[in-house]
């Protein structure tokens, strides 16, 4: 019986092992296969990878590739499509502010295109006629007393009134009366065509004609500095900033690579106005990264800038002053010493309001004093009936009236033809 128990013991102890090691094989395989489907699957991602990246590798190349093709083709490398490039950094600690300026950038305008400006013959026969229809044409008031055919001493008083209305000055009002009283064709005579002949001819003595006066700006001259550098001044309002952006495409019609420097860092929208003018005719500007930096510091990097870059005209834009504040004054004849630590500068050209007047004769005379004046640019000239300024200006500062603006358009500045002025006032 006891041989039965053991037995059957044996039996069961038999069956377990066996039992035991069945279940432990069949982990055992299936641990190796699931192993095996993960190294298959993992290689297979590899693989995707490695040909997606050597797909994506070859995709760029290529497109690389094309791009140089096409660059070639079209005689460059290829271009950034950036608007701004900036330059380095200026350390101008030996620089002429005598401290380290924040750095100044020379913004390239880009677009798809730019405008063609108008050439200056064309301006000077437009404005003309636009001249003659303004409300400034003081000499016709002139012409209808003149041609009256008995002048009492009222006339004369007339005239002399209407001489200083214009603007043109007491001491010029007195010396034209004068000459016209001593004038056979106009107290001889009632003829009016040679009356007017009269008039005209003293008006044009007062005006200074080209054989008398040189209006060339002196970028325009034979014996220019190259690059020339023009400085712009006055007081607000006067249309200064938009001045230097007319002029700038007065200079790109002329075929001359221009450049402008936004030296009016305390009026925040003065340098984005400058380089809205440039940006239509492609011409860069060199500003500062702050507003309210040195304007010293800024027409020193634009003059080197310029030089560096052969450009033919530099142009730089002032803030506006007030004749009475002599710290401002001031700091326009330090951005002229500045600027000539690198270029000479040819032109100062102060812009007056022809609206403003007699007013604008006291604001002249302390700008020359300050910097020194070449020229005077007359604004809104077609909107004022004191076109008397262009003789008054000349005859208080001894500078000629060199640009003339008749309008709002970006082409309505034009040198100066003092015929065409007296024409238009007469007509």
């Amino acid at each position: 019986m006891l041989s039965v128990v053991i037995a059957v013991v044996a039996v069961i102890a038999v069956v377990a092992g066996l039992l035991i090691w069945r279940s432990r094989r069949r982990r055992n395989d299936a641990l190796a296969t699931k192993s095996a489907v993960t190294r298959q699957d993992g290689g297979a991602v590899g693989g995707t990878g490695s040909q997606d990246g050597r797909s994506t590798a070859t995709a760029a190349a290529a497109s690389q590739a094309e791009q140089a093709e096409q660059a070639e083709r079209a005689g460059s490398a290829p271009q950034s499509t950036g608007v701004q490039q900036s330059a380095p950094s200026a350390d101008l600690s030996s620089g002429p502010a005598g401290t380290v300026q924040k750095a100044t950038e020379a913004t390239q305008p880009t677009g798809p295109s730019t405008e063609q400006p108008e050439s200056s013959d064309s301006r000077l026969v437009r404005l003309k006629a636009r001249l003659s229809q303004s409300s400034n044409a003081f000499g016709r008031a002139l012409f209808s007393i003149l041609a009256k055919d008995q002048l009492s001493e009222s006339d004369w008083e007339d005239v002399e009134d209407t001489l200083l209305l214009a603007d043109v000055g007491a001491q010029a009002s007195e010396e034209l009366v004068d000459e016209l009283r001593n004038d056979a064709r106009i107290t001889g005579t009632a003829d009016p065509a040679q009356v007017k002949e009269a008039l005209r001819a003293k008006l044009l003595a007062l005006v200074g004609t080209g054989a008398d006066v040189d209006r060339r700006l002196n970028a325009d001259k034979p014996y220019a500095h190259k690059p020339g550098v023009i400085i712009m001044v006055g007081v607000n309002g006067t249309g200064k900033t938009t001045t230097a952006g007319k002029l700038a495409r007065l200079f790109v019609a002329e075929g001359k690579s221009v450049m402008m420097g936004a030296a009016d860092t305390f009026r925040a929208a003065a340098a984005d106005q400058l380089e809205t003018w440039g940006a239509k005719v492609a011409v860069p500007v060199v500003r500062s990264d702050k507003d309210g930096a040195d304007p010293a510091s800024v027409a020193f990097e634009a003059a080197q800038r310029a030089k560096d870059e052969h450009a033919d005209v530099l142009i730089i834009d002032t803030a506006g002053r007030l004749q009475n504040k002599a710290n401002l004054m001031d700091e326009l004849g330090k951005i002229r010493r500045v600027t000539e630590k690198v270029l000479p500068v040819d032109e100062v050209l102060l812009v007056l309001d022809a609206t403003t007047g007699q007013n604008g004769m006291a604001q002249a005379k302390v700008f020359a004093e300050a910097i020194g004046l070449t020229g005077v640019v007359l604004s809104k000239l077609d909107g004022s009936a004191k076109g008397g300024i262009v003789i008054s200006v000349q005859k208080e500062l001894g500078v000629p009236v060199k640009l003339v603006g008749l309008g709002e358009g970006p082409d309505d500045l034009a040198p100066f033809d003092a015929a065409g002025f007296i024409d238009g006032i007469l007509a």
